[in-house]
């Protein structure tokens, strides 16, 4: 069953998507329930992070490291043959070209230097796909810092590639061995072991999720996405901005970041979740690794286990701002399938030369049903978020085809 959320008239430009306040509340979402011992420690990164955001000198040195380093900004690419076959004209945003292949790398290095600022000599970070990890290690490297990465011992075993990646750029990477030993374990251990290291590590969250500031800086770290996307789609069509904005969700950072830069236009954004993680399109009202969402739970209010062939949306809920972005109506929440999303990759393979991850399968999934569907009106205009590239996904894959 696929939870559709009817379209409504997207919401003016009120302030959606600006600053959560002083309580880092999204509506009735997001807040800070996090173990007294972390409390202080959050309070730190938020005042840290309101202080850098607004220096100038902090601001160049992200740039500069975005450019010099990640090679941003990335390329707005027309998905010529594909946008043929279906009837509308797609773009793609290519985070799969950024150093390590994902937009984890934008918000990494964000945190990284705000460690530095604290004084925090390690990160600690989760990872599902393993593509966080390996951001988290790259940025390690390049400031001179330690990095311990979690990661689910089912994750491990299918992302080898980013594991060894990772243990070659000097991390220490723990596997998990508890509950379903994918993301939602190793994020519940990181945050765990953060509980004992906060004066000499930062916890390096991955998502838009966690405790305030969390979802709020993170997504304004991957800003980059959207505000790079808008300019470039005027200059590419000079008509404005796109009919629909679509990425892939698991706790969602690349959507938000995405999102974040046409939240105050008329484009209709779809956040594109996997059927078996579908927090914002199934999920109910809890508490989660330290902020308000939505999340799947049993009658008991339980968290259950979510499952996708893609490691990085095998996370049983989504960040607080997609939960109140779906509540305004500003963002719509759909699922696709792993057969889907398997067919989607080889599709855009076959047809663009671009082999995607797992994850960014699932937004082209959708573009590529709803158009075929009717749902995507011939002719229109589509800005796709390419989150990242496939080839930590190949051995999936090719036990598949």
């Amino acid at each position: 069953m696929r939870n559709l959320l009817p379209w409504r008239e997207p919401v003016p430009p009120d302030g959606t998507m600006g600053e959560p306040g002083t309580r880092g509340r999204f509506g009735e979402y997001g807040g800070r329930y996090a173990p007294e011992s972390l409390v202080e420690a959050c309070r730190e990164v938020d005042q840290t992070f309101r202080e850098a955001w607004a220096d100038p000198g902090f601001r160049g040195d992200l740039a500069r490291l975005l450019a010099l380093h990640a090679g941003r900004p990335t390329p707005l690419t027309p998905a010529r043959r594909l946008s043929e076959e279906l009837g509308v004209q797609l773009y793609l945003k290519r985070e799969d070209l950024t150093h390590t292949g994902s937009h984890k790398i934008n918000n990494v290095l964000g945190q990284a230097l705000l460690a530095t600022r604290m004084g925090r000599r390690r990160l600690i970070a989760e990872t599902g796909a393993g593509q966080h990890g390996v951001a988290t290690a790259t940025a390690a490297a390049l400031l001179g810092l330690e990095a311990t990465v979690f990661m689910g011992e089912r994750d491990i075993e299918r992302q080898a590639l980013n594991v060894f990646r990772m243990r070659m750029l000097g991390a220490e990477v723990i596997p998990v061995i508890t509950g379903s030993r994918t993301l939602k374990d190793a994020t519940s251990e990181a945050m765990r072991h953060w509980v004992g290291a906060t004066g000499d590590s930062h916890y390096c969250v991955g998502s838009v999720i966690g405790p305030d500031p969390y979802p709020w800086m993170v997504r304004e770290f991957q800003r980059v996405i959207g505000d790079e996307a808008r300019g470039q789609f005027a200059a590419e069509l000079r008509t404005g901005v796109p009919d629909h904005v679509v990425a892939c969700v698991g706790g969602g950072s690349n959507a938000a970041g995405t999102f974040a830069g046409f939240a105050d236009t008329p484009a209709r954004l779809v956040g594109v979740e996997a059927e078996g993680g579908a927090g914002a399109a199934r999920g109910r009202l809890g508490v989660l690794h330290g902020c308000r969402s939505l999340f799947l739970q049993d009658d008991d209010g339980q968290i259950t286990q979510a499952h996708s062939i893609a490691a990085g949306l095998d996370y049983p809920g989504v960040g607080p701002e997609h939960a109140h972005l779906r509540d305004l109506g500003r963002a719509r929440y759909v699922t696709v399938t792993d057969d889907e999303a398997v067919g989607a990759a080889v599709r855009l393979a076959r047809t663009e030369g671009i082999v995607p991850a797992l994850e960014s399968a699932h937004a082209l999934a959708w573009v590529i049903r709803a158009a075929g569907g009717g749902e995507l009106p011939s002719g229109s205009t589509v800005l796709m978020t390419l989150s990242g590239r496939g080839d930590k996904d190949v051995s999936t894959l090719k036990e598949l085809l």
